[in-house]
């Protein structure tokens, strides 16, 4: 794996030729967000080297570098997910080149379901925390020491300076957000009534089946990580709406202009 990590890195290096200052993951149904890059390179998952592919409506499949906010980035149109069988390894494989690529920031996004009873479908949450319920760790097994230490500090999971200056870019636009504690599930199943609730009883805001096992290895190499969901779902014991993945989609693009808008002000004020 290691090396299979080094020479896809290797392969986009050479192609884009400079340090990003930003690595972008877009969750499901945020890839509008590519569209306000000045792309530079754009590089299909297929083309790359040992990289994985996705199998899941609304993630796109390929790699986009550019300029956004007069920053450089590299968006990740489409990310993997354990549930559709891919090793966990698999999964994060992606953070693990952003690594390599001397990528000091990583901004994830995701769609998830919410149990805080203050959340409406298409809020914006930024989060603050999270617990990890898959079933697979990210970093069991030997440790590479030269990506990261044996046992890593999690106590600031998500960056309290970049949750400042999203805040700051919120207010600045008139956009409502809260902040919040996110549960990782394996899926690919929506949460049953009981599910939703006990993931509120262990003091989950929402719940998704993405997003940790990424951030763990970004931590585990000293990245810097911030996260924003979109509630797509409500759910609970006395919640008993069906929820599809047309609908989480239809949410996510409701979302979707106040999320670039938050995105953009955090690449062009955090650095």
């Amino acid at each position: 794996m290691l090396e299979k990590i080094k020479e896809t890195a290797d392969f986009i290096k050479n192609i884009i030729q400079e340090t990003p200052d930003f690595a972008i993951v877009l969750g499901s149904g945020l890839g509008k967000l590519q569209d306000e890059v000045k792309a530079i390179h754009v590089l299909e998952y297929k083309n790359i080297p040992n990289f994985p592919q996705t199998t899941v409506v609304g993630h796109g499949g390929k790699l986009i570098y550019g300029m956004l906010e007069d920053k450089k980035v590299l968006i990740m149109s489409g990310r993997f997910h354990y549930y559709e069988g891919h090793s966990i390894e698999t999964v994060t494989f992606p953070i693990r080149i952003f690594h390599l690529l001397g990528i000091k920031n990583l901004i994830l996004s995701n769609a998830c379901g919410g149990v805080n009873p203050d959340y409406s479908v298409a809020d914006i949450v930024i989060l603050k925390d999270h617990i990890n319920m898959m079933p697979e760790h990210p970093l069991r097994g030997k440790n590479i020491d030269q990506f990261g230490p044996r046992f890593v500090d999690m106590s600031e999971p998500y960056n309290k300076n970049m949750i400042s200056v999203a805040e700051q870019s919120a207010k600045e636009n008139n956009i409502k957000i809260h902040q919040g504690v996110y549960v990782a599930l394996q899926g690919p199943t929506f949460e049953t009534p009981a599910e939703y609730g006990m993931i509120k009883a262990i003091g989950g805001d929402m719940v998704g089946m993405s997003t940790v096992p990424e951030v763990i290895v970004a931590k585990h190499m000293g990245m810097d990580v911030f996260c924003v969901s979109i509630i797509t779902d409500l759910g609970g014991p006395d919640i008993s709406f069906s929820v599809s993945h047309e609908e989480v989609l239809n949410a996510a693009n409701k979302a979707m202009p106040n999320v670039i808008a938050l995105v953009k002000g955090l690449v062009k004020n955090y650095l």
